[in-house]
């Protein structure tokens, strides 16, 4: 069954941390490069970071430049995602899934048809 759990949020003050974690599951998980994405109330789901199968190629929106790192244990089969530095902006449900790379080096949804249930970050100003 394919599963993905994402879980790590909480509530916490501008310039906080958090690190969030995506546990994969259904699929082999070292043959897939993911990605996190996020989506805040109103706005449509946005690409926040990439990591390839290895976990030696790695991408960043301009929104988590310097402030996000996403990393990966393919024994664990999960993403992570440590987020410092924290903005209200960065409010959003946060997602994982498995991705192909565009082009333009972002991550874009192998199957768009599945997410998990996300993990709610909210960032208090």
């Amino acid at each position: 069954q394919v599963q993905l759990v994402e879980s790590g949020g909480g509530l916490v003050q501008t310039g906080g941390s958090l690190r969030l974690s995506c546990a994969a599951s259904g699929r082999t998980f070292s043959n897939y490069a993911m990605g996190w994405f996020r989506q805040a109330p109103g706005k449509e789901r946005e690409f926040v970071a990439r990591i390839s199968q290895s976990g030696r190629s790695i991408y960043y929106a301009d929104s988590g430049k310097g402030r996000f790192t996403i990393s990966r244990d393919n024994a664990k089969k999960t993403v992570y995602l440590q987020m410092n530095s924290l903005k209200p902006e960065d409010t959003a449900v946060y997602y994982c899934n498995w991705i192909f790379v565009t082009d333009q080096g972002m991550g874009v949804p192998i199957w768009d048809d599945y997410w998990g249930q996300g993990t709610q970050v909210t960032v208090s100003s």
